[in-house]
């Protein structure tokens, strides 16, 4: 067990440089999924890595071995690391913990304030007349659809068919409860130090998501990157914004404009065999992380079994 425990704490680190260019080779909704579901799997493997950790050297403690029956000492490892590592273990149980709990307030308490800020008065679009370019979309409550916040400095920057576009890759955010996938990331990067080299390649691709959702509601796809160029042009000649975005606003200016602007022209740079690896990376890392788990789980319930004497 001792040797299967440490997997799922160093596997983390294999992923970053895999996940960083998935969403130019997969489609940007399974790059999302894959990512949100790679970030969760490792997180949770992490936990539980740290909890079997914590685990032999709490049961040679006394009132865990009375607790727990035992009638012989758990062997699952050496007395002399088995205490150190348990008290480390469990300070980083603790933290992640902690930091998990703060990243739900934090999330909650972000998205509470822009539905207090939202100035709408119930209707899917929002007109602001303030003259500095900007457009976001705004999450609502659980079973709220949200907002489209856009100013009249952004409508007067695009000519129509871009401004159909651009709210078209906002309300694609909406639809696709993008920010609950942020949120996810952020928890899992909570967990393990390098899970947080995650959230830019997950903001890059839901990005692509309303990117793309944009082109096929326009039907061209030279007009959805003329509109995502031109707003970010916009608004970066405007300089700072008068007024604050709420926190849990997804701007359509997010990440990183020109690689979005070359994948809806077509000129992305990454080789499909690269991104194909880097999915197989991705998956092959989640897999080698649960049956890690799994097996250092089986192990010290084999030593918990030993050490209660039914399994001699």
């Amino acid at each position: 067990m001792i040797y299967a425990v440490w997997i799922p704490l160093l596997v983390p680190f294999v992923v970053v440089p895999a996940a960083g260019r998935l969403a130019d080779v997969l489609s940007p909704v399974r790059a999302a999924r894959l990512l949100a579901a790679t970030g969760a799997g490792l997180a949770l493997c992490t936990v539980l890595a740290l909890a079997l950790l914590v685990v032999p050297g709490a049961g040679r403690l006394p009132a865990v071995a009375a607790a727990g029956e035992f009638v012989h000492p758990l062997a699952a490892a050496e007395p002399a690391i088995a205490a150190p590592l348990a008290a480390v273990a469990l300070t980083l149980l603790v933290g992640c913990a902690a930091a998990v709990a703060g990243a739900v307030r934090g999330h909650w308490l972000r998205l509470h304030r822009s539905v207090r800020q939202d100035p709408g008065d119930g209707s899917e679009l929002v007109v602001l007349r303030d003259g500095h370019p900007d457009a976001y979309a705004l999450p609502g409550r659980p079973g709220s659809p949200g907002r489209i916040v856009v100013t009249t400095g952004m409508l007067h920057a695009l000519d129509p068919v871009e401004r159909d576009a651009l709210l078209a890759h906002e309300r694609a955010h909406l639809a696709g409860r993008h920010h609950l996938y942020l949120a996810a990331a952020e928890l899992s990067a909570r967990c393990h130090p390098a899970l947080r080299a995650l959230r830019a390649p997950m903001g890059y691709a839901l990005e692509r998501c309303a990117d793309e959702a944009a082109a096929h509601a326009v039907g061209d796809r030279r007009v959805a990157a003329r509109a995502i160029g031109r707003a970010a042009l916009a608004a970066r000649a405007a300089g700072e914004a008068s007024r604050p975005r709420p926190a849990a606003a997804l701007p359509v200016t997010a990440g990183p404009v020109p690689r979005r602007v070359a994948a809806l022209l077509g000129r992305s740079a990454v080789r499909p065999r690269i991104g194909r690896a880097a999915a197989v990376t991705l998956l092959a890392c989640l897999v080698v992380s649960g049956a890690a788990s799994l097996d250092a789980t089986h192990d010290l319930h084999s030593s918990i079994e030993v050490a209660q004497g039914e399994n001699p």
